[in-house]
């Protein structure tokens, strides 16, 4: 099985509001970096979406090391939130769990790949972390500048 190294992140400008995905797949020497955006999001849907981007760039099952500054994704599988909150119909404690289109969307990707979730602090000393905020922020500001 091969191992990757993927990073993410995701940027919003407001929250909701424009916002941009950055992510970057590390095999061996080679880096390919992806990046997108959406017109009307939040911060935390970019963080999910950085993911499940990278993880369809796969074209078989891998062994990752995924990096994400983003606790709510990190802790969300770490922590077993995820698998409680799909068994609970997408509810939790507070009320029903946000972005449950991502979540699902991202539990095919855990059963195929065998993927540990690393949490790196944001705008710190990762230079790929730092990376892929570049990459989503470029992304955003694209959108930006397209929309006038």
């Amino acid at each position: 099985m091969k191992k990757i190294q993927i990073y993410t992140d995701g940027a919003c400008s407001g929250n909701p509001g424009p916002g941009g995905w950055g992510a970057i797949l590390v095999y061996g020497k080679k880096e390919k970096e992806l990046s997108g955006f959406e017109a009307s999001t939040t911060n935390n849907r970019m963080e999910l979406t950085s993911v499940i981007k990278a993880l369809e760039a796969l074209r078989e099952p891998c062994e990752i090391e995924l990096f994400t500054d983003s606790q709510y994704v990190a802790n969300a599988v770490n922590r077993g939130w995820l698998e409680s909150w799909q068994k609970k119909g997408w509810k939790r404690k507070g009320g029903e769990v946000k972005n449950p289109d991502l979540w699902a969307k991202l539990l095919p990707f855990l059963d195929m790949h065998s993927i540990t979730f690393t949490w790196v602090k944001g705008h710190a000393d990762n230079k790929y972390n730092n990376r892929c905020d570049e990459l989503a922020v470029a992304a955003r500001e694209c959108l930006k500048s397209t929309a006038l």
